[in-house]
């Protein structure tokens, strides 16, 4: 342990670092001479302050940065995050992804998606798809707080948390509407209108319609329509309520992995034709604001989350063979997960007349009644092509069917004191409880008998403030994360007397910013990740996926930032990061993984960008960027063993890759029109790899090709 923290602690006396990348102020964009003091994020408590006053990783992707980019994917924005990796692909391009931050590349709870601060899905119901389940064009900023969040945010935020902010009204009336297409199929219609008509009231209603059809993979076609209505209204001097409406209607095709002989001989060939995945999500939050005086203020939360996901999934199909050779046979699952939330939120601000200090104290209260269904298909293959070509659903084969009311109660404080001007030290506490009250409808057919299940935990974190001057500091936390079981995950593996126990994780995280000039900006962070009963998916003899805890995880590195501007007109960043993640305690079938490398975990990731911009007069714009992504080599299998030429084996890999991306806008007057390049040298590469077992191979979820993206915007 001591040889990781002085490695740590050597690195740290290298490396300047800062806790975010982008800066964001009250306004929509800021100007090259504004300096760290004005910069403002929300940060865990929910409460607006200035980025030097937050003890962790945080990067804020502003309006500015949004606008510049015109992303068509989440991932284009957040992946020019230090440390940050989200992947779609060909067959992903539907807005299905994996992501990593400080962690390997995954589909694990270790990711808390928020939206204004609050989650979208409750704990213990985690999709690592849930982004499709939201509204991209709504956000007006998107913050990204690297490392356990759990002392406020609450469980799930292990890796980092991502909130999405929404728009606010303008003053006055105003809107867009616009066009998106591209050559992997996808056409887009949007659009937005706001006002404040008068000084109590104002009001968002933004929504976009995609559709895509004949991707460059086969089966990849999706449909989706989000609209997100919000309003604000102050009641009176001191009391605001805002609330927000959001829709989200989707529908996706599943096409899977691609084999390796399939991936390196350009056969794009999908080997599903009937896998999909569907969606339906609703979700009111109100929001009611008190100032009492100029030192108290407690807002008031109520949400409500109706959510229905529909799968008929790739991952779950399984080929049945014959001394290697398939029989024409295989079997699935189609399944069913609907839960409705009622989410009360409480939260008090008192600042103190010492020292510049303040508390925020809160509870919140989570219900979530669940029901859940699986039951077993039987697939038909063709033999030939391995092409997975119908199926039929076994109506009363179970897999799971239940109900579970999923009960999470918590309370929370944060206190936070400057001791002298320079210094801020932060200490935060969470208590959770989970309830977990499972009724087996297929009980003595399927499943364990009705249980009630309960966790708790007790989360702290310690941080501390040192700001130099108002361009430069220094910061140090220490912090817990926790995750209990998923419901489904529980449920299911008992079933295989595999029983899933509660994940923790420790970090310990030093980092550092320096704003030279308006020229230059440096920012980093060094971390320790440990975890205990880390989550991690295996394959078991019939080469079905399970879930299952490694004894313990240690993940730790370097994320950096470095943005210089030569002269006005061009930007030069490079974010990046260097890490490790490895088993410190791990058996599987008897045999001792321990102080191995975990899979799918790059060490290496990093996005530059060049870009200039040239405003020819108040009326035309003009900016380029060019974007190079970089994924470093990874193993695919901490069990996975390849055959060489020569007859000695190896540790399965993917060797990592190299993408560039060329954006252009042009601006003249209330128009817009851009137009992206993608991979410009038609690289081949992969989303995620990883190693099948029982082909002895590596499997691909395969990367965008080279392709044109072309979008137009009228904004009144």
């Amino acid at each position: 342990m001591k040889k990781y923290i002085y490695a740590l602690l050597l690195v740290a006396s290298q490396v300047l670092s800062a806790q975010e990348v982008y800066q964001q102020t009250l306004k929509d964009s800021i100007s090259s001479e504004e300096v760290l003091e004005e910069v403002l994020v929300t940060s865990a408590n929910r409460e607006l302050q200035k980025r030097s006053e937050v003890p962790g990783s945080i990067a804020t992707i502003n309006a500015k940065n949004i606008k510049e980019t015109k992303a068509f994917g989440l991932d284009q924005l957040v992946n020019q995050v230090p440390g940050v990796f989200m992947s779609t692909s060909r067959a992903a391009s539907n807005e299905q992804h994996f992501m990593a931050v400080r962690s390997p590349i995954s589909t694990k709870a270790l990711f808390l998606y928020l939206e204004d601060g609050l989650q979208i899905r409750p704990t213990s119901v985690f999709n690592h798809n849930a982004l499709l389940e939201m509204n991209d064009i709504s956000y007006g900023r998107v913050e990204v707080l690297k490392g356990p969040a759990s002392s406020t945010y609450g469980s799930e935020a292990i890796g980092g948390s991502f909130n999405f902010i929404t728009k606010k009204p303008t003053k006055d009336l105003s809107g867009s509407v616009g066009f998106q297409t591209n050559d992997l199929g996808l056409t887009r219609y949007e659009f937005e209108v706001s006002d404040q008509p008068s000084k109590k009231f104002g009001f968002y209603l933004g929504g976009h319609y995609a559709d895509r059809q004949d991707g460059p993979i086969e089966h990849s076609d999706y449909e989706k329509t989000a609209i997100t209505f919000k309003t604000v209204y102050n009641i009176n001097e001191s009391t605001n309520w805002t609330a927000v409406i959001d829709l989200i209607d989707y529908r996706s095709d599943m096409s899977g992995s691609l084999s390796e002989i399939d991936y390196t001989g350009g056969n794009f060939e999908s080997d599903q034709t009937f896998t999909e995945r569907e969606a339906l999500a609703f979700r009111v939050r109100n929001t009611f604001e008190k100032f009492w005086n100029d030192d108290n203020k407690t807002s008031f939360n109520f949400i409500v989350r109706d959510n229905t996901m529909d799968q008929n999934p790739s991952y779950r199909i399984r080929q049945f063979r014959n001394q290697g050779q398939l029989t024409g046979f295989g079997s699935g699952e189609v399944n069913s997960n609907q839960f409705r939330s009622y989410v009360g939120l409480v939260q008090h601000k008192l600042d103190f007349n010492f020292a510049n200090s303040s508390l925020i104290i809160g509870g919140t209260a989570d219900y979530s009644p669940q029901k859940y269904v699986s039951e077993t298909t039987e697939v038909i293959v063709d033999p030939e092509t391995g092409r997975n070509i119908d199926f039929r659903i076994n109506f009363g084969d179970f897999i799971l069917n239940y109900e579970a009311n999923i009960f999470n109660y918590a309370g929370f404080f944060q206190y936070e004191v400057s001791p002298i001007e320079a210094l801020k030290v932060t200490a935060a506490l969470r208590y959770d409880g989970f309830e977990y009250d499972y009724d087996n409808l297929a009980d003595g057919i399927v499943g364990v008998e009705d249980v009630v299940d309960n966790f708790n935990n007790l989360t702290p974190k310690l941080g501390v403030n040192y700001n130099f001057n108002d361009r430069s500091g220094i910061y140090a936390n220490y912090s817990q994360g926790f995750t209990p079981p998923q419901v489904s995950t529980l449920y299911r593996n008992r079933n295989e007397l595999r029983g899933i126990k509660p994940s923790r994780y420790h970090n310990y995280e030093i980092g550092g910013y320096m704003a030279s000039s308006s020229k230059l900006k440096l920012d980093g962070a060094i971390y320790l990740l440990e975890g205990e009963n880390t989550l991690i998916t295996l394959r078991d003899e019939d080469d079905n996926f399970f879930n299952t805890n490694a004894g313990k995880t240690r993940s730790y590195g370097v994320e950096y930032g470095i943005t210089w501007m030569p002269v006005k007109a061009i930007s030069i960043t490079h974010n990046g990061s260097y890490t490790m993640h490895e088993y410190v305690e791990f058996f599987d079938r008897g045999i001792d993984y321990s102080d191995t490398d975990r899979e799918t975990a790059p060490n290496l990731l990093g996005t530059s960008l060049i870009t200039y911009r040239k405003n020819f007069n108040k009326d035309l714009g003009f900016s380029i960027t060019a974007e190079h992504e970089l994924v470093g080599e990874y193993n695919t299998s901490f069990e996975g063993q390849v055959e060489n030429e020569d007859g000695t084996t190896e540790t399965a890999t993917y060797d990592g890759h190299n993408v560039f991306n060329l954006r252009a806008n042009v601006t003249y007057k209330g128009f817009e029109l851009w137009g992206h390049a993608l991979n410009v040298f038609d690289e081949l590469y992969a989303a995620r790899a990883s190693f099948n077992r029982f082909r002895g191979e590596n499997s691909f979820t395969i990367g965008n090709p080279l392709a044109f993206h072309f979008g137009a915007r009228y904004n009144f």
